[in-house]
């Protein structure tokens, strides 16, 4: 058989890549003549590099770089970016050839670069984000992939415009709060630079910028905002896309921008990118293109994916959800490892899965499956080979 695993993290336990690596181990161990093929999986979030950088190993055309840049709270960080210069999904040359850089907002806003209790939703900036889209334009980027997810930033992208000349620098790159005291906007530069590039905002999340389900709303709690915060930085938002809104636009383009799936996403940082021309796919979609992962599964017999809970979320455009759709389109059988399933059998089945395993299950309680995560998703995966392996 050809199985191919395609899993996202298991967050705080197990990476993509590990626990790809987890449930191949587990698989081959009852069934060592299969042929497996890993697919690290992300929806744009945490993650997003390393799956692509893991499809796309080997190749002559593509490479990781390293920029130093502005970290969220001012002090500086080292952010990854991939650039592929033959451009495409899948590694294949576009129509003009574009070389195509990958980014992940997070390796220079993420949350895990801010300890719990430094954490600062009104200060905390995408400055070193538009550094990094700045470094992939300066190796010769003409098309960005950028994986929106995981930021401690509630600053609209003001931070990212800054980096790329929009004015003023001083007041745009001090974080969300500072906002309320914009006087002015000039976005003539960043869309100068950013002019005939192609901007594909990779992103699971489908909040508007503003309001209950906007940026500060939503995300803004889990990045240290208390509900005063909250309500602030939702004001300046709105008086900072106002600005926005009265640069060049048609009318109705301000308010279609703000309520765009997506504008909410990363702080905010969707929006950001909207006013540059970018535009919003769901994340999944996205990584499934460029790693070619529907070309994969049209090869294969049968199809494995997962993340850490799987739950009624997982059915609204996330990994599982994704992978199933691609495998479904080629008739083939999918299968959910999780180390959670709050899924029924009916929802399973009408999402398209065959069957869902529970790695909490497997190791007796959901304390044990976390402390030893890889070691138990392991097992399970060797439990499922038993009856699937020659199905």
């Amino acid at each position: 058989m050809h199985i191919v695993i395609a899993m996202d993290k298991f967050a705080g336990t197990l990476t993509a890549p590990e626990a790809v690596q987890a449930v191949t181990a587990g698989w081959l161990r009852t069934s060592p003549d299969d042929t497996v093929t890993g697919v690290p999986m992300s929806d744009g979030g945490p993650g997003f590099l390393d799956s692509l950088a893991d499809a796309f190993e080997g190749r002559r055309r593509f490479g990781e770089q390293l920029a130093t840049v502005t970290g969220p709270l001012g002090t500086e960080v080292t952010g990854r970016y991939l650039i592929e210069l033959s451009g495409g999904p899948a590694g294949e040359a576009d129509v003009a050839g574009h070389p195509t850089a990958y980014i992940e907002v997070a390796e220079a806003c993420g949350l895990h670069l801010v300890p719990a209790e430094q954490r600062d939703a009104k200060a905390a900036t995408t400055y070193g984000v538009g550094e990094l889209i700045a470094a992939a334009l300066d190796d010769g980027a003409e098309r960005l992939v950028i994986g929106l997810g995981g930021t401690c930033t509630t600053d609209g992208g003001a931070g990212l415009l800054a980096a790329l000349g929009a004015e003023p620098a001083e007041v745009l790159r001090a974080g969300g709060g500072a906002l309320k005291s914009l006087h002015s906007l000039d976005l003539t530069e960043p869309r100068r630079r950013l002019e005939g590039v192609e901007i594909v905002i990779a992103s699971d999340v489908d909040n508007p910028l503003l309001g209950l389900r906007g940026a500060a709303a939503v995300f803004g709690p889990q990045k240290g905002a208390t509900d005063d915060d909250v309500q602030r930085l939702d004001a300046a938002l709105t008086h900072f896309a106002e600005l926005a809104g009265a640069i060049g636009q048609e009318p109705g383009a301000l308010r279609r921008t703000l309520d765009a799936p997506g504008a909410g996403a990363g702080g905010g940082l969707g929006y950001g990118l909207m006013l540059l021309g970018g535009r919003r796919v769901p994340g999944i979609r996205t990584v499934i293109a460029e790693t070619g992962l529907a070309d994969l599964i049209a090869e294969a017999d049968l199809v494995i994916t997962g993340e850490g809970r799987f739950d009624h979320s997982s059915l609204g455009g996330k990994v599982p959800t994704g992978v199933a759709e691609a495998a479904l389109a080629s008739g083939r059988p999918c299968l959910v490892l999780a180390g959670l399933v709050e899924v029924g059998k009916r929802e399973l089945a009408a999402a398209g899965f065959a069957a869902a395993y529970e790695v909490a299950e497997q190791a007796g309680s959901t304390q044990e499956a976390m402390a030893h995560a890889e070691f138990h998703l392991t097992a399970l995966a060797e439990r499922v080979a038993k009856s699937w392996a020659h199905a």
